[in-house]
C-alpha cells in the first residue's frame, strides 16, 4: 500500500471518528507538514503551532470532513491558508502595537504639564468628595456598594434588605445629584 493510500484509508477512518486513525494521519505527514510550512514560513514554533491547530480542527470538524483523493496536498493546502493567516494576523497586531508605542511617545507629558495634571485630578478628587457629603447616607452606602466594591444591583438589595428597584432608584438618585453638584 502506498503512502497516499494509506493517508487516504486514516483520512476516511478520521471521518467516522476514529482517534487511532487520526494519530496515525498526524504521525505519517508530521515531518513533511513541518518541511514544507518552514518553506514557506522560517518560524519553526509558529509552523508547529499551525501543524497542531490544522489537526485539532480536524478532529473536531471530523463529522463534517469531505472525501479527499488526496490527502497530502489537501493539509499542505490547509497549513498554508492557516500559516498565511496567522502571519497576517502577527503583522497586523506587530503594526498595532507599533502604532500604540508611536502614539504614547508623540504624547508623552512634560514635568508641567503632568504637575497640572495631578493637581486637576486632586482637585476633582476633593469636588467629588464635598459631592458625596451633600447625599443622604443610604445614597452614600450604595454608591459605595455599586461603584467601589463593584456589586450589581441584585446584590446590592440583597445586602440592604431592599427590593433591587428600590436600590436603582437610589443609585440613579445619587448619581443625578452628584452630576449636578460637580457641574
Amino acid at each position: 500500500m502506498s503512502y497516499e493510500e494509506d493517508n487516504c484509508i486514516h483520512w476516511e477512518r478520521l471521518r467516522s471518528g476514529d482517534k487511532q486513525a487520526f494519530f496515525a494521519l498526524y504521525n505519517n505527514t508530521y515531518a513533511h507538514l513541518l518541511r514544507f510550512g518552514l518553506k514557506i514560513c522560517g518560524n519553526d514554533e509558529l509552523v508547529k503551532d499551525c501543524i497542531t491547530q490544522l489537526f485539532l480542527q480536524l478532529w473536531s470538524k471530523q463529522q463534517t470532513l469531505r472525501p479527499v483523493s488526496n490527502v497530502q496536498a489537501y493539509l499542505f493546502t490547509a497549513l498554508k491558508r492557516h500559516l498565511i493567516d496567522q502571519l497576517t494576523y502577527q503583522s497586523k497586531i506587530h503594526a498595532a502595537v507599533n502604532r500604540m508605542t508611536d502614539e504614547a511617545s508623540e504624547r508623552e507629558l512634560s514635568y508641567e504639564e503632568i504637575i497640572i495634571q495631578v493637581q486637576q485630578d486632586e482637585e476633582l478628587k476633593q469636588r467629588l468628595h464635598r459631592a458625596m457629603k451633600a447625599l443622604t447616607p443610604r445614597q452614600t452606602e450604595l454608591i459605595r456598594l455599586k461603584f467601589f466594591e463593584g456589586l450589581t444591583y441584585e446584590q446590592i438589595a440583597a445586602q440592604t434588605s431592599q427590593s433591587m428597584k428600590t436600590a436603582y432608584n437610589t443609585v440613579y438618585d445619587a448619581i443625578k445629584t452628584l452630576r449636578r453638584l460637580l457641574k
